[in-house]
């Protein structure tokens, strides 16, 4: 995938599992992002369950539940 005056935006393609750009993407239901980086939209999914784990463990902090 090239940069091809695409303004700097990448996206993580739920429904291919891939880095898309502003000029080959999917419909905005399938995207993670808008991304500065490829290497931003690459690591999306583990930001997604990063962010989802930490908030189940807040969540379980909140209901008293911690380990």
């Amino acid at each position: 995938m090239s940069n091809s005056g695409s303004g700097g935006r990448y996206f993580w393609c739920l429904r291919h599992h891939r880095v898309e750009d502003d000029s080959n993407s999917c419909p905005s239901k399938y995207q993670l992002g808008p991304y500065a980086s490829a290497e931003e939209a690459e690591r999306g999914l583990e930001r997604v369950r990063e962010r989802n784990e930490d908030w189940e463990a807040e969540d379980a902090r909140w209901a008293g539940e911690e380990n």
